[in-house]
């Protein structure tokens, strides 16, 4: 039987990137860029004004000179107009140009303004530059801001929006399929019968995917072969880079999948792996085709090996081929130190859910939660990460730090 690494680095071996497409800037927010966005100018373009105030030149104040009256107002926006007399100022709003002539600019706090006179209540700086904000003094013109495999957020999208990209080159996102399988899974609108219930890990997993930045369609299957057979055909071909399968991987008279699944030529190249939860975990992929994840139908398990398998695949393909070593990586667990002994016997990697606080020694501290088994779908409400234990004696001490996957 796989480990759980054996395991991951197969699922990660079939990913390959997926192609870029331009969206306008709006849609590309929490997508992957698949661009080099450059300065198109100097950030900022002009010697910009920092402060509401007054703009005058440095040597006439520093000669002693404290009354200048002012020659005019420069608005942000405005075109800029020059200082024509080195011993006057001009007024000055924040974000215009610095006036041609002018070298500082004294806040409104700092001068008394009467009768079109400003005098100063404050000595004069040591030298020119006081509250201007000087020409390329973030970025120059060519600069690279932006590279490949960066996820835009809020500020990503700004940066973008002011070198012009009104449209962006982004990865696609990843087209992903979601079958719950199942006779006793009923519609979440539906009343259940005492002996069904409704489906939720299909929602479930949409979601996580989404916050992968992947679409999933959902999809429900039944346990009869032949509607399995004729809704994985009808899947299979319609051109998803991901089929994620929830239900009827195991050993069990019902669990037709792993079967109907090479008879339809997706090649298995796993089916079990030595964790739990998800030791039936199935995978597998179609020559020009999906892969294909058969996860374990119980909730936590369906829950758990998506954030350790599928997850972590969507993200690697959404990466551009070509994305640079300085820009987003796949995901990674981050350390995080048991607050209690766990005691687990069998030798099998345990997944076991947490919710992780902070000490007042900035340590990152994993607080197991009670879970009542793999169909204790309300478990995970107070989970935020799931620590990965290897199979090791019985005893995992608490003070012991191990891998936490978020959630």
């Amino acid at each position: 039987m796989l480990s759980v690494a054996e395991a991951f680095a197969r699922v990660l071996a079939t990913a390959r990137p997926l192609p870029p497409e331009t969206v306008p800037l709006p849609q590309a927010a929490g997508r992957i860029l698949a661009e080099t966005l450059t300065a198109d100018r100097d950030f900022p373009p002009f010697d910009r004004v920092a402060m509401d105030g007054i703009a005058v030149a440095h040597a006439a104040w520093a000669a002693g000179q404290t009354a200048f009256v002012v020659e005019h107002t420069q608005y942000a926006g405005a075109p800029p107009r020059p200082l024509r007399n080195p011993l006057a100022a001009v007024e000055v709003m924040t974000g215009a140009v610095l006036p041609p002539g002018a070298d500082v600019v004294v806040r409104y706090e700092d001068i008394v303004l009467a009768d079109n006179c400003a005098t100063m209540q404050i000595p004069p700086p040591a030298a020119p530059g006081a509250n201007v904000h000087r020409q390329a003094a973030d970025r120059r013109r060519g600069d690279v801001l932006l590279r490949p495999g960066t996820r835009l957020g809020p500020a990503e999208l700004a940066v973008a929006a002011t070198v012009g990209a009104a449209e962006i080159a982004v990865v696609r996102a990843a087209r992903v399929a979601v079958v719950s399988t199942g006779d006793e899974l009923v519609g979440i609108n539906e009343t259940p019968l005492p002996h069904q219930i409704r489906r939720s890990n299909a929602y479930a997993l949409q979601a996580l995917f989404a916050q992968a930045g992947a679409d999933g369609s959902l999809f429900h299957l039944t346990d009869d072969v032949d509607a399995l057979r004729r809704g994985l055909t009808n899947i299979l071909g319609a051109g998803f880079d991901a089929v994620v399968l929830s239900g009827a991987v195991s050993k069990g008279r019902a669990d037709h999948l792993p079967g109907l699944l090479r008879e339809l030529h997706v090649q298995e190249i796993f089916h079990e792996v030595n964790q739990r939860p998800g030791k039936p975990l199935w995978f597998g992929a179609r020559a020009e085709g999906p892969v294909v994840f058969g996860l374990p139908g119980n909730p936590v398990s369906t829950f758990l090996t998506a954030c350790r398998y599928v997850r972590p695949w969507l993200r690697a393909v959404q990466q551009p081929a070509a994305a640079e070593a300085s820009a987003a990586t796949p995901e990674t667990p981050l350390p995080a130190m048991l607050t209690v002994d766990i005691h687990f016997k069998p030798q099998l990697t345990h997944f076991v859910p947490v919710r992780l606080t902070v000490d007042a020694e900035g340590r990152r501290l994993a607080t197991p939660l009670r879970v009542g088994g793999s169909g204790d779908l309300a478990a995970l409400l107070g989970a935020d990460a799931f620590l990965e234990l290897p199979p090791e004696p019985p005893v995992f001490a608490a003070g012991g730090v191990w891998p936490a996957w978020g959630l």
